[in-house]
Parts: C-alpha cells; structure tokens; sequence
C-alpha cells in the first residue's frame, strides 16, 4: 500500500492575517525590555514617585532635563511603559499622566522604606550587551559541537563568577548586585506573614548569605535568633563585623555551621541526595527552610537537593 502524502492544513485568510500581526509581535518583542531599560537610565520611575507619583510627559521633560524636541518620542516611550504594565496611564484628561505601578514601584530610587529594594540592577544586567549578545549567538551555538553555555562560549567566563571581573569589573559588580537584590527580597514579608515558622527557633545559619541582609532582618524581628551568616571567604572578608550576625567563610558543600535551621534561598536545579535527614521542609517565597536538630553537623553534598526536588 502506497504511503499517503501527509495532510497540511491551510490556514484561513483571518488566521493569515493575525499570523502575521503575531509575527511582528514576536520580533518586536524586544523593544519592550529596551524601553524598560532606557526608563530605568533616565530615571523615570524615580521622576514620577517623587513628582508625588503622578506625571505627564512635559513633566517628565522637565524633571529629567531633556531636550524639548525628545518630547513626542518620549510620548512614545512612555506608550508602550504603559502597554506593558510597567507604569499605569489615566488618558481621561488633555494631558496622559502617568502613574507608578507595582512593577515600576521596585525600580525607584529613594524610597523612604527599610523593606525596599530597588531591583534596577536587575533590569540593567538582564538586558546588558553582554546577555543580548549571547542571546543573538543562539544559532550559532547550536551549530556547535559544545555544551558550554552560551553566555560563557561568548564570553569565556561564567555569569556571577570572579572570572567574570576579569573581563568586565563594572558589569560583574552589576550583576552581583542583582543577585543580592533577588536573594534578599521577599524577607520581610515572609517574617510578617509566616512570622510563626520561627517560634522555638534558637540559631540559624543563612547560607549564601552575602552581606547579611537576611540575617539582620530575621535577628531584627526576632532577637533570641542566633543567626550565622556563611558565604564564600572573598565575600565573608568584605563585611565589616557588626557584633550581631556571626560571619563564617567557606564551601557551603564542604561544611555549614550547626544550627536548628539552615536557610537555602538559591534553587540549585538538577544539581542538588542528602547527607543527613531534615524533619521537614517549607517552601516559603523564595527561601527554602531546611530544619535539622541542632546536634547534627551538617555537610552537603554536590547532589543535595535531588531528593527535595526531584525534576
């Protein structure tokens, strides 16, 4: 029996017609992420909360100390912040005016709150020429015979690493500055809305800790915690001490000093079976609450969370 030739479906001329609008929706898509990184450049997040969190676009040419000719591009800029929930627009009146969004609200400069972080750095990093660059090389990458990412073939260094300043100190500062924005966000919250997690605990370790931030906010709400913060030697040596959270260097897969609870706020993937058995985990925002009894010694191993997280 002959093989019959496979059936295509042809499209009707409405799904042609919104194909091709999809298509230009798709290449267009980068301008989004530009747009979000040129507000967050000029500052208009910062411009519009300090404007009493509301502004129009001739506001926003004076706040920011544009040229008047950039006013009708500018009209287009702030179209599409708007488009893509970034800042909310009210177009009832003659004059747009533009409002701070919840998404905007976490790039603004000089909030007035101890909970706030600014994740600029974050947008900044995510749509460096660095990341771009790597990203534009994807077929190229694919072609080849190799399983380095992307990012390191381009670049010969690792995202986040020391081997990374070598080649650019700047960006390397950035990005490890957008690390330290995503790790500690979200703990002061979690300490308002699960504050009973931490009842009966006595000592704490935070590891990956960086400057403390964690730390300080848990021993802050909760001043019976004895909290360690441990962290790579290069990090750990930066932190000037403080007489509050004890600060330890090495190799999380080596050692972490005892405590009731070690906290875990970095998702390892594939990558992390367990050399010593939790009573229990919790899932919380993005920390990861591994509580051990206190006379254990506690020692990872390079495939440590395989068991919590199976994929």
């Amino acid at each position: 029996m002959s093989a019959q030739a496979p059936s295509t479906v042809v499209p009707t001329d409405a799904e042609l017609l919104q194909a091709q609008a999809d298509l230009w929706r798709h290449s267009l898509y980068y301008l989004t992420s530009m747009a979000l990184r040129c507000a967050v450049q000029l500052g208009i997040p910062t411009a519009i909360y300090h404007n009493g969190g509301a502004a129009t676009v001739p506001d926003l040419i004076t706040a920011l100390s544009l040229p008047a000719t950039k006013l009708p591009f500018l009209r287009r800029l702030m179209r599409l912040l708007a488009a893509s929930g970034v800042l909310t627009v009210d177009n009832s009146g003659e004059e747009a005016i533009y409002r701070i969004s919840p998404t905007s609200y976490l790039l603004v400069d000089g909030v007035a709150d101890d909970g706030h972080i600014n994740h600029s750095s974050i947008v900044l990093s995510a749509t460096s020429t660095h990341c771009v660059e790597a990203a534009l090389g994807f077929a190229d990458w694919f072609k080849k015979d190799v399983v380095t990412p992307p990012f390191k073939e381009l670049h010969g260094a690792t995202l986040f690493h020391d081997n990374m300043e070598d080649i650019d100190e700047e960006y390397h500062r950035l990005a490890n500055e957008a690390l330290a924005s995503h790790d500690n966000f979200g703990i002061d919250m979690a300490l308002r809305q699960f504050s009973d997690i931490f009842e009966g605990i006595q000592s704490l370790t935070d590891c990956g800790g960086g400057d403390g931030t964690t730390a300080r906010a848990i021993v802050k709400a909760f001043p019976h915690i004895k909290c360690t913060v441990l962290d790579l030697p290069e990090v750990i040596e930066k932190i000037p001490a403080d007489g509050v959270i004890n600060y330890v260097g090495g190799d999380m897969f080596k050692f972490v000093p005892p405590a009731q609870v070690v906290i875990l706020k970095v998702y390892f993937g594939n990558q992390i079976s367990t050399f010593c058995h939790p009573s229990y985990v919790v899932v919380l925002c993005s920390l990861v609450f591994l509580i051990f009894s206190s006379s254990i010694q506690i020692k990872l191993g390079p495939n440590f969370f395989e068991t919590i997280f199976p994929c």
